[in-house]
C-alpha cells in the first residue's frame, strides 16, 4: 500500500501546481480509494468508549493501542458491541474507510472478538519462555542491592496506596532516606510509555541507586501493560537496579521476572531497598558486645598467662633457683674431681704394675744380679766362647758400667 501511496502522490503532484490546485473532493476521493485498498484487517486494540445511542442502526466505539497513544473510531452493529465495556481487549475484524463530508477516517467492523484471559496470560506465557531462552531470568545476571542507597528512585501510580505504602514504610525503616517519586500511568494505554520514560530518566541520573517500581493489586488487563516487551527489555537493560513491586504475592507480572530483586508487595519493595535502623542499632550493639566479650577473653586469658608465669619459682625467687643450680654445680664439681683422683690413681697402679713388669723382663735386672754380657766389637753378643780366638777383644757390660778385655787363650 504504501508504495502504491508514493506512486499516486508523485501522480498528484505532477498534475496540480499553485495555480491550478485540486479540489478537496478529488483529494479527500483519492484519499478515500487508497484507503479502501488497505482491505479488511485484523486488529487488535482496547476499548476506551462505547456509545449506544437508542433508535440508531449503528454503535460507535473507540480502539486504542495498549502500547502507543493511538486510537481508531470504529463503527458497528449494536449487536456487537453488547456485553462490551470500557478497558476490554478486542480482536476486530474490519475495513477503514474515509468519510467525505466529514474528512474522517474510521473503520466498519464486521466481527468484533473479546480477548480472554486465558489467551491473554498465553501470550504472556509465550513471551516469558522468549525471556528464559534468552537468559533473562537468569540468577547470574541480577544484581545486588546497595546497602543503603543515596537515593530511591520510585516509579508508581498518581496518589497512589502503592507510593503511600512504599514512602511510609520505606522512611519508617530508615527516616534519612531520599525518595524521588516519578507518578506515571499504571494502566492504560498511557503506561507503557510513562513506565519507560521514567525507568530511563532515574536509570540516566547519577544520585539515584535503585528504581522501584511500585503498583498494587488488579486485574490481569489491568497488570497487562507491565508484561510489555519493550518494558522489561527495558527493565533488563538497565544499568541501576530495580526492585519489582507490581501487584500482589498471587500477580507475577514480566518485570518482577526479569528485575533484579522481586518484592511481593510495595510494602515488602521498602523492606528490601532500605535497612531497618532498629535493627542496625540492634546489630552494631550485638557487635560490640561480642567484640567487648572477645576482648574480654583474651585479656583474662593472657592475665591467667602471666600469673601462672609468675607462679613458677624462676620468677617466684630467682635466687633459690640460682642457689640450687649452684649447688649443684659444686656436687658435680666435686663428683668430677673424685672421679678423676679415682681415675689417676687406677692408671698410676696400673703404671707401677706395668713398670714392675718390664723391669722384671729387663736385661739391667739380670745384670744386677751379677750377670754380664760379653759383646763384639761390632756389637753382637758373644753365646759361644769357641767363636772367639786369642787376640780378640771384647766389651763386657756389668750392670754398672763396661770392661774392655782381650782373650789370651
Amino acid at each position: 500500500m504504501r508504495g502504491f501511496q508514493r506512486t499516486n502522490l508523485r501522480h498528484v503532484g505532477a498534475e496540480s501546481s499553485p495555480e491550478s490546485p485540486l479540489p478537496v473532493r478529488t483529494v479527500a476521493r483519492m484519499i478515500s480509494a487508497w484507503v479502501a485498498r488497505l482491505g479488511r484487517v485484523w486488529i487488535e486494540g482496547q476499548v476506551t468508549e462505547v456509545s449506544r445511542r437508542s433508535g440508531m442502526r449503528v454503535a460507535f466505539l473507540t480502539l486504542r493501542d495498549p502500547v502507543a497513544d493511538v486510537s481508531l473510531r470504529v463503527a458497528a452493529g449494536p449487536a456487537m458491541v453488547e456485553g462490551l465495556r470500557e478497558g476490554a481487549r478486542v480482536v476486530l475484524w474490519g475495513q477503514p474507510e474515509m468519510h467525505l463530508t466529514r474528512g474522517s477516517l474510521q473503520l466498519v467492523a464486521h466481527e468484533i472478538r473479546p480477548v480472554g484471559a486465558g489467551e491473554l496470560l498465553a501470550r504472556i506465557e509465550r513471551l516469558k519462555a522468549v525471556f528464559a531462552a534468552e537468559g533473562l531470568f537468569a540468577a547470574s545476571r541480577k544484581r545486588p542491592l546497595p546497602f543503603l542507597p543515596h537515593t530511591v528512585g520510585l516509579i508508581t501510580g498518581r496518589a497512589s496506596a502503592a507510593e503511600r505504602d512504599v514512602v511510609e514504610n520505606a522512611r519508617r525503616r530508615w527516616p534519612a532516606v531520599r525518595i524521588a517519586v516519578r507518578e506515571v500511568a499504571v494502566q492504560g494505554p498511557l503506561a507503557v510509555t510513562e513506565v519507560c520514560d521514567a525507568i530511563s530518566a532515574f536509570d540516566r541520573n547519577a544520585e539515584i541507586d535503585v528504581i522501584v517500581i511500585a503498583r498494587g493489586g488488579g486485574s490481569l488487563e489491568d497488570l497487562l501493560p507491565f508484561s510489555d516487551e519493550a518494558l522489561c527489555r527495558l527493565v533488563a537493560a538497565s544499568f541501576t537496579p530495580i526492585v519489582s513491586a507490581i501487584g500482589h504475592e498471587p500477580d507475577t507480572p514480566l518485570p518482577a521476572l526479569v528485575a533484579d530483586v522481586r518484592a511481593s508487595t510495595p510494602t515488602d519493595a521498602a523492606k528490601h531497598v532500605v535497612p531497618d535502623v532498629g535493627e542496625q542499632l540492634q546489630a552494631v550493639q550485638q557487635l560490640r558486645a561480642r567484640a567487648r566479650r572477645a576482648v574480654t577473653g583474651r585479656l583474662d586469658a593472657e592475665q591467667a598467662r602471666i600469673q601462672a608465669l609468675a607462679s613458677r619459682p624462676a620468677l617466684r625467687d630467682p635466687q633459690s633457683v640460682v642457689l640450687a643450680r649452684s649447688q649443684e654445680v659444686v656436687a658435680l664439681v666435686a663428683r668430677a674431681r673424685r672421679t678423676a683422683a679415682m681415675l689417676i690413681d687406677r692408671e698410676h697402679h696400673g703404671l707401677e704394675q706395668q713398670l714392675a713388669r718390664v723391669r722384671a723382663l729387663s736385661p739391667a735386672a739380670t745384670l744386677a744380679r751379677g750377670y754380664a754380657v760379653v759383646q763384639r766389637q761390632d756389637g753382637g753378643v758373644l753365646r759361644d766362647a769357641a767363636t772367639v780366638a786369642a787376640g780378640d777383644r771384647l766389651a763386657v757390660r756389668l750392670a754398672e758400667g763396661q770392661l774392655d778385655v782381650e782373650v789370651v787363650g
